[in-house]
């Protein structure tokens, strides 16, 4: 695992494609229980090299109610972004997580967890990418029973999904107790 972990830091596959260049954030562990797919660093985790290391991260651990040194722990959870790298800014937010880095590295470092027991799918890009079906983010965040005990979809923590969250309370209110219960459940 840290030699793959080494490789991909010093990977540069999309290089002409990044505004700031490459800086891959990325970890993982053989003991890792739970990974985290998200779409991609933003600007603040870029410069950190931490991962989500922002307003996100920190609505994020509240959904999974744990602590930083838990989250943290790559033995709890590894954290897999769809792009490993800041794409760029767009009109509103950042643009997509480069489509070169899950296909390139997802699967080594999935087969090097072998602890692995849950991935939490975060947004559309790491739905689209891992559930083969037709459903859209709200429709999968609701249905997320039939994804058990393998994936467990959820938005993205981010501000800019604070309409999201406000048009469909259901979530914080329903689903993240029992994303709350099964986290605890792994880490114990």
């Amino acid at each position: 695992m840290q030699e793959l972990l080494k490789d991909i830091s010093q990977c540069t596959i999309c290089k002409g494609h990044l505004p700031l260049g490459p800086r891959p954030v990325v970890t993982a562990h053989p003991n890792s229980k739970i990974v985290i797919v998200g779409q991609a660093p933003g600007t603040k985790v870029h410069a950190s090299g931490i991962p989500w290391d922002d307003q996100s991260g920190k609505k994020l651990r509240q959904w999974l109610n744990v602590t930083d040194e838990q989250f943290y722990n790559t033995e709890n959870f590894a954290i897999v972004p769809m792009g490993f790298c800041y794409p760029g800014k767009a009109k509103t937010g950042d643009l997509p997580p480069r489509p070169e880095c899950a296909p390139q590295w997802h699967t080594l470092l999935f087969n090097g967890m072998p602890n692995l027991e849950m991935v939490i799918l975060i947004g559309a890009y790491a739905q689209n990418y891992y559930l083969e079906d037709k459903k859209n983010l709200t429709e999968r965040v609701g249905d997320y029973k039939s994804y058990l005990p393998k994936y467990f979809p959820i938005p993205h923590p981010s501000p800019t999904n604070r309409f999201w969250r406000a048009k469909n309370p259901w979530f914080e209110a329903d689903i993240i107790p029992v994303l709350q219960e099964i986290i605890k459940t792994i880490l114990k």
